[in-house]
């Protein structure tokens, strides 16, 4: 697929998920390539909406296309969360956080009532692998990387809540497994494995053609 096509399979899951965003709804706004073709579409309606960023970048693209954007510090539920995604499994597990917002996006998903995935046809495989995103605490940083020795840290900035990011390069034979391991450990916030009980809709483009599961 040439980046003309993926861009127009992009364009097209956003601008169907769009359609389902309804008038006076508290909205969780994604981060990422896919987004970045969501927030116009959701724009152009011009509903009357909340919304909550899951990242600062996402934050400024929304309220210079003119939606309300406010603080996630007191809404304790969302209607609807819009969001991409790295890869997309068969059963509708997920990777999340290549753009290193992933800690983010998982705590404003799993405040609401329907998160609805949006993905170019690239983003479908039929297991998930390596790598799996991670963010860490800085604090005690070497002991936990002594303790995930296939955690490997990124060159890029630290997260807006300070925290480090890297990746996970085990393999994923069973993703209920890895991602437990993951949660387990003290130095980890967050990690980039996103269970199928978070996901309500899956919408894909495929060429010209919607599917949504």
């Amino acid at each position: 697929m040439t980046p003309k096509e993926q861009d127009a399979e992009k364009k097209a899951c956003a601008e169907a998920a769009a359609l389902l965003v309804e008038d006076g709804m508290l909205l969780g706004l994604g981060t990422g390539s896919t987004v970045a073709f969501l927030l116009p579409a959701i724009a152009r309606r011009g509903l009357r909406l909340t919304c909550v960023a899951t990242s600062p970048r996402t934050a400024e693209a929304a309220i210079a296309l003119g939606l309300t954007v406010v603080e996630f510090d007191t809404i304790a539920r969302l209607d609807m969360a819009i969001d991409g995604a790295d890869q997309v499994a068969p059963d509708n597990w997920l990777i999340k956080g290549g753009g290193a917002a992933h800690t983010r996006e998982k705590i404003v998903e799993a405040a609401a009532d329907r998160f609805v995935v949006i993905a170019d046809s690239s983003k479908v495989v039929t297991r998930l692998v390596a790598p799996v995103p991670v963010e860490l605490v800085a604090f005690g940083l070497e002991a936990t990387l002594a303790r995930l020795s296939d955690v490997r840290l990124r060159d890029v900035p630290i997260s807006p809540d300070g925290g480090i990011i890297g990746d996970s390069f085990a393999d994923i034979e069973d993703p209920y497994v890895t991602a437990a391991r993951l949660s387990d450990d003290p130095g980890v916030v967050s990690h980039g494995l996103f269970p199928p009980s978070m996901v309500s809709t899956v919408i894909i483009a495929r060429g010209k053609d919607i599917e949504t599961r």
